[in-house]
């Protein structure tokens, strides 16, 4: 029986599109096994958002063919659509295929086997007007599953190159996404995170309709799905029609990916980020107004062309008085193809390292605040892994990751926890129960959640 290894860099729509290939792996009947051990094909699926992402990939690619010289290296995702001939010259490598046309992997592993002659199938994206249909049943050793709802990206921020790797927003037809939740659900999934590149841009490529639609039409025809989790959400695609929808459901966790980028208006302007920080805090302070405990995280992007002393101090102070709940902090990388990389006044990378510093400091401050306010109550966590210290480990629903003591027969099910304490990257709590559900059915529990705990989680990318 032939055998097939993963290694997935970068966003959560990666590990989705992984995902979807091991499925395609799957029917034509290979065995996954571990990255690290010996396999007949190699897939690794690369990131090419930074730098970093580029040599990670590079690194991984090379671990494939030292690891079996006779196995078939597959390269795909984001940095392989925009580099093909850079990856082609890695001797070893026998297939490159970009962010599209996937569907057709195995024909072409099945080619490069028998032709044994590298070779690159990559199209250009900005022709692509149809989201690529990859169904994922059920996923590999997780226990929420991912949706992904949308592909591209219409922004074009001028320090990104995902609109040239991914291409225009290209929308999932609803009919099918709900099709898939439903799959998910029957899968015993509790959990679904619905994601993709501007997973608050779903819809623009459709005929009125948009991601409140969607939200609408998910938790009337898939009643059964516990929480829904938005990955992320841009500041203007909250608007009221948007959190009328967000107050009224029962499904969707008090938990919003909402990226800032910067807290300066001459930055903002220079990213083409077409919003200003006075209209990012109103639409914050609206939506809070609905929901008065939401967790709200963010991305910021440190030591962007041009970036003063005054404008981070903007940024620091912004962040500081808008309270979110955890901050993903990056510093800039210079991207080909992209207006940034050729603005002339470059951040010093030592200036960088320390405003990143700076702002992880104050992001760990703000995680203790938001989840302090929490001690004592009971929370749903669905467990995914152990720490070190052998406790389970899981999200809750308003995006508060937790340690506990339980046993194995709790991964994957929804349990209430009471929260202890309050940690920078992780929270203590105590097991209380686990929940249990029939279907159509209410939690058996009698104790008192806390407001909103029975939302569906969409994780950050």
């Amino acid at each position: 029986m032939s055998t097939v290894a993963f290694h997935t860099l970068g966003c959560k729509v990666n590990s989705y599109d992984t995902e979807a290939i091991w499925h395609l792996f799957r029917e034509k009947g290979y065995t996954q096994v571990d990255f690290d051990d010996i396999a007949d094909v190699y897939v690794i699926n690369t990131c090419t958002v930074t730098h970093t992402g580029d040599k990670k990939s590079r690194q991984m690619i090379r671990r494939a063919i030292r690891k079996n010289t006779e196995a078939t290296v597959v390269v795909t995702g984001c940095y392989a659509q925009v580099a093909p001939d850079e990856i082609l010259e890695i001797p070893g490598v026998d297939l490159v295929i970009g962010t599209q046309g996937r569907e057709q992997i195995i024909d072409y592993v099945e080619r490069a086997q028998a032709e044994k002659n590298p070779f690159k199938v990559v199209a250009s994206v900005r022709k692509q007007r149809h989201f690529e249909e990859l169904d994922v049943p059920s996923f590999h050793d997780r226990t929420r599953a991912s949706l992904k709802i949308q592909e591209g990206c219409n922004n074009f921020c001028t320090f990104c190159i995902i609109p040239y790797s991914r291409g225009f927003i290209r929308s999932r037809q609803p009919e099918n996404v709900i099709k898939q939740a439903k799959k998910l659900v029957e899968a015993g999934y509790y959990e679904i995170v619905l994601t993709g590149i501007h997973t608050g841009g779903y819809g623009d490529d459709l005929d009125d309709y948009n991601l409140a639609d969607l939200l609408v039409d998910l938790e009337r025809e898939v009643p059964e799905v516990r929480r829904i989790r938005i990955s992320s959400i841009e500041a203007s695609e909250l608007d009221d029609k948007m959190i009328d929808v967000l107050t009224r459901s029962k499904k969707v966790v008090r938990h919003l990916h909402i990226p800032l980028q910067s807290g300066s208006n001459r930055v903002l302007d220079r990213m083409n980020r077409k919003y200003t920080v006075e209209e990012f805090a109103e639409r914050l302070q609206a939506v809070r107004r609905a929901l008065p405990d939401l967790a709200v995280t963010s991305d910021v992007i440190v030591g962007f062309p041009g970036e003063s002393v005054e404008d981070f101090e903007d940024t620091y102070h912004f962040i500081k008085d808008q309270h979110f709940a955890d901050l993903h902090v990056f510093p800039y990388s210079q991207r080909n193809f992209t207006p940034a990389a050729k603005y002339k006044d470059q951040v010093p990378e030592r200036e960088k390292e320390a405003r990143v510093n700076r702002l992880i400091q104050l992001a760990n401050s703000l995680q203790v605040q938001y989840s302090a306010k929490f001690i004592g109550q009971l929370l749903e966590v669905i467990p995914e892994e152990r720490d070190e210290t052998g406790q389970l480990v899981g999200y809750t629903d308003n995006y508060i990751k937790v340690q506990f003591d339980g046993g194995d027969e709790l991964f994957g099910e929804l349990c209430t926890i009471r929260l202890e304490a309050a940690g920078p990257e992780l929270s203590q709590g105590s097991f209380v129960e686990r929940l249990t559900f029939t279907e159509k059915e209410e939690p058996t529990s009698e104790l008192p959640l806390a407001p909103f705990a029975d939302a569906i989680e969409l994780e950050m990318i």
